[in-house]
This record gives structure tokens, C-alpha cells and sequence, in this order.
């Protein structure tokens, strides 16, 4: 299922209808996809949605992991480097920093990791056109929605009881 981030009402008299969506930025994990329109007026002219919201099998792989592995075959200073990512960078949680494997040394592959890329190892919040959006428990853009301490999103606390051995 999909879910829609809010924005403010826009005045629909300029605005072109929107477009299709497009295809998921995943296809698990939870990923994103976009709808543009045109318009000669301020506004949005695209909007956000999460999408591809179940777990990806264990083999797949980090898809943090995967966009830094990927550079395997570029030369850096003169060398080729076995890439690993660097995870919940506060300046930056939305560009593709990774650490060469062996020498430690860390590099901005790219400015921005792709679609659907986790700002932070964790939490829901992803990635989109290289800014952390916030996603709650309910996979929705912008939702403030928590767990409770049982796990329940939005959820009282009322549902789980303390066991004692």
C-alpha cells in the first residue's frame, strides 16, 4: 500500500493534472516514488510517496551497502577500493559517504544516495532527492506516528504486560 506526504492546499488553477507515479526507487525495503505536473504558478510541481514497504529478503543486502559496493570498479587515487558505508552521518545522512576497506579512509562517493535510502540505521526516515524526510511507523512522508513500548504503532502502551521471572 501506498502512502501520500501532506502538503499545503495548492490554488489548482495554473496546475496541470498530475502525472502517473513512477516506478519504485525499490523493489523492497521501502522505497519512493514521484508524480510531477506542470504549471506557470508557485507551488509544488512534484510530489512523494513511499512505496515497496516489505522487509527485502536477507540476501539482498544493506541498500546503503549496495550503492557504496557499486564503486568497486572506479579508480580512486590511482587504486580500486572494496567500498563499505558509513551510516548515520550528522552533517550529512543523505550523501553516499563510504570507507575503503583495509586503508579506513573516508570518501563522498556521491552527493546524494539514492531514493529510499534510510537517513539512519534506526529509524523509518529515507532519503529523497538528497533530503531526510521523516516517515512514521505507518510508512507515511511526514507522519509523526510512533511505537509505543509494546511495539504497536501508534499504539497506548496498554496492550503488552511486564512478565517477571
Amino acid at each position: 500500500s501506498s502512502r501520500m506526504a501532506r502538503s499545503e492546499e495548492d490554488r489548482d488553477t495554473l496546475w496541470d493534472a498530475w502525472g502517473s507515479w513512477s516506478e519504485c526507487s525499490r523493489t523492497c525495503g521501502g522505497g519512493a516514488s514521484y508524480s510531477l505536473r506542470r504549471c506557470t504558478c508557485e507551488g509544488q510541481n512534484i510530489k512523494y510517496r513511499t512505496c515497496s514497504n516489505v522487509d527485502c529478503p536477507p540476501d539482498v543486502g544493506d541498500f546503503r551497502a549496495q550503492q557504496c559496493s557499486a564503486h568497486a570498479d572506479v579508480r580512486h587515487q590511482g587504486q580500486f577500493h572494496d567500498w563499505l558505508p558509513v551510516y548515520n552521518d550528522p552533517e550529512n545522512p543523505c550523501s553516499l559517504k563510504c570507507k575503503a576497506k583495509g586503508s579506513g579512509f573516508v570518501v563522498e562517493l556521491a552527493p546524494k544516495v539514492l531514493d529510499g535510502t534510510r537517513c539512519y540505521t534506526e529509524s523509518l526516515d529515507m532519503c529523497i532527492s538528497g533530503v531526510c524526510q521523516i516517515v512514521g511507523c505507518d510508512h507515511e512522508l511526514g507522519s509523526t506516528a510512533k511505537e509505543d513500548n509494546c511495539g504497536i504503532c501508534n499504539g497506548d502502551g496498554s496492550s503488552c504486560r511486564l512478565v517477571r521471572g
